[in-house]
């Protein structure tokens, strides 16, 4: 049982930790599954973006984020770092139906093939992943191979993952290796405090209800009937209920057991314990706390970017798992099958091998976490604002000096940048481009003169003002008349 483990006097600070306590911890512990879970489930809780330049990016994207939907790569994911932190390491395995493990990839066949992707936790790879001690060796505080009820899994299939790194000839006993620490080694004490606190509520909840009935004493003698006659005045009071009507001696009372001076205290130790948790797991005490933020994700208040910045260390720690899957998504995604119908559709692609153009979208492909910190819809609006005023800026300056073709290739840029502003445009720009590029006018048209950057004319704009403003303050201060600065200012005014 968790109570009889977490209440045993042995648990002090600093107590090592087994696996066999990590896992009541996780499935029993009030908090076991948020120390664990909850840093996941917030990186994970925005998508990340991905691109492929030198590709058709469009279908290319899709495909690939198809295939990792079906595979449930998020899941397999959170589910190798949720038992790294329980334990202190975790591991993947990928297994093929009727191909034995120890055997590489095969990237022409994978996708065919029916997969299994397996988390372990170190009761399942005991003894493969200790970490050798040796400092001269290779091999030294790295893993290698798995190996798993006696089937050893070729490193192409594997993905193994550390909480925290390894410490020399510092044994986890909760991972059964030298290896990293579980997220409840530091936390364990105040782990065990946080069970006294759920004692003193359920003390407290059952206190609060207890009625104290102050009678007038019966006497120096008490027979059978004065205390029937207190019996059932106690049971009229415990009877009572709104609406009900009792009476009492004009000397008597009834009130209720206080328990104001332990709000304090309870409050006080239960917060205490909390960041004491939070500190140990090394993340943001609200998080624990559970405590409103003063301001929103917009406003940027300091708790928030302490937390963002928390959460982009937190991503960067999960990059191994999400490379591993990567990899794993593309062999099954950009399959021989897909890359024909990319053949098919694409002409500039119908002398490029499959391997080469795999490699390509591979090595130009690129997955970037978006900001914690989401902007409100009214600061997007201006975002996309101002990228449409240069844009438009700089379509005004390249267009009259480009030929047909980059002049068409320009307006294809500046239509797909503007087709992004979700903002601004509810519908997206689809311009014949071929058709532009050879049509030929009527009779000639004046080509557009470049105008000035729109950052130019604000700037432009807001000196004129700046001036206006400046000249009428010195109109008034001298209370002058002069013909001179009026008309001036009419000039800079006329200007605007």
């Amino acid at each position: 049982m968790l109570q009889e483990l977490l209440d045993a006097d042995d648990i002090q600070p600093g107590s090592e930790i087994s696996y066999q306590l990590c896992k009541l911890i996780y499935t029993n512990h009030t908090l076991g599954e948020k120390l664990a879970d909850k840093p996941i489930e917030m990186a994970q809780s925005q998508p990340r973006e991905i691109s492929i330049p030198d590709s058709p990016e469009e279908r290319v994207r899709d495909q690939f984020l198809d295939q990792w939907r079906k595979d449930e790569c998020d899941r397999r994911i959170a589910d190798l770092v949720s038992l790294s932190r329980v334990y202190g390491i975790a591991s993947l395995g990928l297994l093929e139906d009727g191909v034995p493990t120890e055997k590489p990839l095969d990237i022409r066949k994978i996708w065919q093939s029916d997969i299994s992707i397996n988390s372990f936790d170190p009761l399942n790879t005991a003894g493969s992943l200790v970490l050798n001690q040796n400092p001269n060796a290779m091999d030294f505080m790295h893993t290698t191979e798995i190996v798993v009820s006696g089937r050893k899994y070729h490193r192409s299939r594997t993905c193994v993952l550390l909480h925290e790194r390894p410490i020399y000839i510092s044994y986890t006993s909760s991972a059964y290796g030298f290896v990293g620490r579980s997220v409840y080694q530091r936390t364990l004490y105040p782990l065990k405090s946080y069970i006294q606190t759920q004692k003193t509520n359920d003390l407290v909840t059952q206190k609060a209800g207890v009625f104290i009935a102050k009678l007038r004493a019966a006497g120096s003698v008490v027979d059978n009937i004065m205390k029937n006659l207190f019996a059932t005045k106690r049971a009229y009071i415990q009877a009572a209920a709104t609406g009900n009507v009792i009476s009492i001696e004009k000397d008597e009372g009834i009130e209720t057991l206080n328990l104001q001076n332990t709000d304090a205290a309870m409050t006080t130790a239960r917060r205490n314990i909390l960041e004491d948790i939070a500190a140990g797991a090394g993340m943001p005490a609200k998080i624990m706390t559970q405590e409103s933020f003063a301001e929103g994700f917009g406003e940027g208040s300091e708790d928030m970017r302490e937390i963002a910045r928390w959460v982009k260390r937190f991503r960067e720690g999960m990059e191994k798992p999400y490379a591993f899957m990567d990899r794993v998504t593309q062999l099954r995604a950009w399959n021989p099958e897909f890359y024909a119908t990319i053949q098919k559709d694409f002409p500039e692609y119908r002398n490029v091998k499959f391997e080469q153009a795999f490699y390509r979208w591979q090595n130009s492909f690129k997955a970037i976490w978006p900001s914690f910190l989401e902007e409100p819809d009214s600061e997007k609006v201006k975002v996309d604002d101002v990228k449409l005023k240069a844009l438009i800026a700089t379509v005004q300056i390249l267009l009259p000096d480009l030929d047909p073709e980059n002049k068409g290739a320009l307006v294809q840029w500046f239509a797909d940048n503007m087709n992004e502003m979700e903002f601004l445009f509810s519908n997206p720009l689809n311009l014949d481009i071929e058709a532009m590029v050879d049509y030929v006018p009527p009779m000639p048209l004046e080509e557009p003169k470049p105008g000035h950057p729109f950052a130019a004319q604000d700037a432009m704009e807001g000196f004129n003002e700046a001036v206006v403003r400046m000249l009428d303050r010195g109109k008034r201060r001298t209370n002058s008349s002069s013909d001179q600065i009026a008309r001036l200012v009419d000039r800079m005014r006329a200007t605007r």
